[in-house]
């Protein structure tokens, strides 16, 4: 051979040697159990021509023995007759998952079908290197796990611990491993609650990992295949049907794990029943069953609250009494006391409470030295509480809230004689008018049994006249003086009482008085006193021991409508134009009040029947305002006099021809810093400005910035020239300043 063939032949070996096929199969030795599907994965890399490859699956019952042909990618007749069968059945199959990997697949192996599998492809290569076929061996055991469950109980009370026994075995002939699982069944849906091995490990379900962690789940291991979870403290949530799976694993080589068989049996149904059923309370006011108690003031109220429950020693229980539907004091599950007195709230009123817990499910109420105030309606409230597993994220325990029951009603009566009294109600001063005062005297009289230290309070109302075709108000709380003579004001009447208007007082320790310095129309109707004796608790406190109502008083006067009468008149007439009009108003009022105020509008029209103007006006507070500032000059508005009022009009022109009036609104109040009232309004009569036209007026006016200067100084003047009347042909009026 010539040197350049030899370098042909040694190129061509060393290509070949840098691409040589490779095939592989699954590592083994791989352990299956009969009756169980089998998967053997062959695949190809490295090779030449298409990317298609074909593959034929062969097997011998040993090593080195003669092999059966079983199925081939592109041969459908490439099957030893032996196996023709199971291969038309689909028992044998092969499966091509990509283009150079395929997949035999045994639907139910047996144990004939132990030996070793050679994946052989065919040679699409343009040189023959690597290899064309790869074996591995197949160890086909008998189905020898077994899961026995024990039944659970069917029923468990909520709070107990729920046991689940399972056995799983196998047998130890071969290099197997077991795991065993427990699921919880609700509806159609299985969850997984804990799984433990096959290497010795446990893994949980989602929704149980924070229980197994917090030591709600413990898994028990026992001798000969037995398995217990335990679940602890059970809740109506764990109530469902059980199921036990058992999984044998083989470990293949590459740390690969996988599951060869598995079996899941149901190990039953497990209802919880939850602790309101049967948790039950009971208040009574000794070991009897006694639902009513009279007790005399001082004496010591006793009561006591039995809890009874099947599951009690695994409740913590939250005890608290209630009178009359307000909590009083409670024991909280940890057993911290907890008074619900306050110093400014009703129950400071009640006496001293202590509750203490002095048997199983038995707690004890004791109230000293009670008052009228510690009588009604007692009865004792239980939650029940499941302690959980775990720390909260605060560091305590985490509860569970598994029941709230309501004991039965106790009644307690405290015996007490009432202070008695009579009172008596008169107006000592009634109004004849709007604006005048009024002054009722409430008397208390024949006091008895008021102890010492007693005190009265009293409480004024309000009741007004209705309305015409309405019904009947409601009465009105007008102020108040309590045991301590303090005024309580928080009503309508507040402003009034601040102001000083109206007035509550006690003049003697028997009599109290309210006054009105000026009424108003709503101050009529009917009026009454509540009186109310206060007497010194056994704690010291100041309660309500009686309250008696007076009769009512009608209060009402003779109320006449306000009236307001107004009369104009000239004077100073205008009677060519320039000249100046002067008109008076002069105001007469009935029936108004004391305190009054006048709001008067200057209106015009020229003529009867057209449109009315305001000129200018005055406020009740003598503010002016002009409706055209540019004749603000010749405009003024005044008052003259207590009900009279001075209009004039300087430079009257050809425009301000027509009527004139006074427009008076009457306004009151009762103090000074309280805002006006309307209460009547009422037009003058109409005086005219009308003057014959001779041709043109003229009004001159000087006006200075200072009404005295030094002779340093300057100061300026302005003369001001305007012209009425016809208006000139030619001629200018000029402003001149200096």
């Amino acid at each position: 051979m010539d040197l350049g063939c030899l370098a042909l032949a040694f190129g061509l070996l060393f290509i070949g040697g840098c691409s040589a096929r490779v095939v592989t199969v699954s590592p083994g030795p791989l352990i299956r159990v009969e009756g169980q599907p089998v998967s053997i994965r062959c695949d190809v890399n490295d090779y030449e021509g298409p990317s298609e490859q074909d593959f034929e699956w062969e097997m011998s019952r040993d090593a080195e023995g003669p092999t059966i042909k079983m199925v081939s990618t592109f041969d459908s007749s490439f099957s030893d007759p032996s196996l023709s069968k199971r291969v038309a059945s689909g028992d044998i199959s092969v499966v091509r998952l990509q283009d150079n990997e395929a997949e035999l697949k045994i639907a139910e192996v047996k144990s004939q079908d132990s030996g070793f599998y050679l994946c052989r492809t065919t040679s699409t290569d343009s040189v023959i290197s690597g290899n064309y076929d790869a074996q591995v061996q197949l160890k086909v055991i008998p189905k020898t796990l077994k899961v026995s469950p024990q039944t659970p109980p069917p029923v468990v009370l909520e709070g107990n611990d729920l046991t689940l026994s399972c056995n799983v075995t196998r047998e130890l002939n071969y290099p197997t491993y077991l795991s065993v699982t427990w699921l919880v069944k609700k509806g159609t849906t299985s969850e997984e609650i804990l799984t433990f091995g096959p290497q010795g490990d446990v893994v949980t379900g989602s929704k149980f990992a924070r229980r197994y962690l917090d030591g709600g789940l413990r898994l028990v291991p026992g001798r000969n295949g037995l398995f217990e979870l335990v679940i602890s403290r059970v809740t109506t949530s764990d109530q469902g049907t059980y199921e036990c799976n058992g999984t044998e694993w083989t470990h293949e080589n590459g740390g690969k794990w996988t599951k060869i068989v598995e079996s899941t049996k149901e190990m039953g149904t497990v209802t919880v029943t939850p602790t309101g059923r049967f948790l039950n309370v009971k208040a009574s006011s000794s070991s009897s069953s006694s639902a009513s108690l009279l007790l005399s003031p001082g004496n010591m109220l006793t009561l006591f609250c039995y809890v009874f429950a099947d599951n009690l020693p695994v409740l913590s229980l939250e005890m608290t009494w209630l009178a009359d539907g307000r909590e009083i004091i409670t024991m909280d599950h940890s057993g911290l006391v907890i008074s619900n007195t306050s110093s400014n709230g009703a129950q400071a009123k009640r006496g001293q409470a202590t509750l203490e817990r002095t048997g199983g499910g038995e707690y004890r109420l004791g109230v000293r030295g009670v008052s009228g105030e510690d009588g009604g309606i007692y009865t004792c409230r239980v939650r029940a509480f499941i302690e959980k597993e775990g720390r909260s994220t605060g560091g305590g325990g985490r509860w569970h809230l598994a029941a709230e029951k309501m004991s039965n009603p106790v009644t307690v009566k405290v015996s007490e004689t009432k202070p008695n009294f009579t009172l008596n109600l008169e107006a000592s001063m009634k109004p004849q008018k709007t604006g005048e005062p009024i002054e009722l005297s409430c008397d208390v009289t024949n006091v008895s049994q008021l102890p010492a230290g007693g005190r009265l309070g009293v409480s004024w109302e309000h009741i007004s006249l209705p309305d015409e075709g309405t019904s009947a108000p409601s009465s009105k709380l007008i102020g108040s003086l309590d045991g301590y003579g303090n005024l309580l004001s928080d009503s309508a009447y507040k402003d009034r009482l601040d102001s000083g208007v109206l007035g509550l007082s006690r003049v003697s320790p028997n009599t109290f008085k309210l006054r009105f310095l000026r009424t108003q129309k709503i101050d009529m109707g009917q009026y009454g006193c509540i009186v109310s004796a206060w007497t010194v608790s056994s704690q010291g406190d100041v309660v309500k021991a009686a309250e008696y109502k007076s009769s009512p008083l009608t209060v009402r006067w003779d109320t006449k409508s306000p009236t307001l009468n107004v009369a104009a008149k000239t004077i100073r007439k205008a009677s060519v134009g320039g000249a100046t009009f002067e008109m008076s108003c002069i105001v007469v009022t009935e029936n108004i009040g004391d305190w009054i105020g006048f709001a008067v509008n200057i209106q015009s029209q020229e003529k009867l029947g057209e449109t009315v103007k305001t000129i200018m006006s005055l406020s009740p507070d003598n503010v002016v305002q002009h409706s055209n500032p540019e004749r603000s000059d010749n405009l003024v508005l005044s008052k003259t006099g207590a009900a009279e009022f001075q209009f004039r009009l300087a430079g009257v022109q050809v425009s301000d021809k027509g009527y004139y009036w006074c427009n008076v609104t009457a306004f009151t109040k009762q103090q000074a810093e309280q805002s006006w009232t309307a209460a009547a309004r009422s037009e003058s009569n109409k005086v005219s400005i009308d003057f014959q036209e001779n041709g043109p007026s003229f009004s001159i006016s000087i006006r200075s910035d200072a009404s005295s200067v030094y002779p340093w100084e300057t100061a300026k003047m302005e003369c001001s020239l305007s012209v009425s009347g016809s208006s000139p042909k030619s001629g200018t009026a000029h402003t001149q300043t200096g």
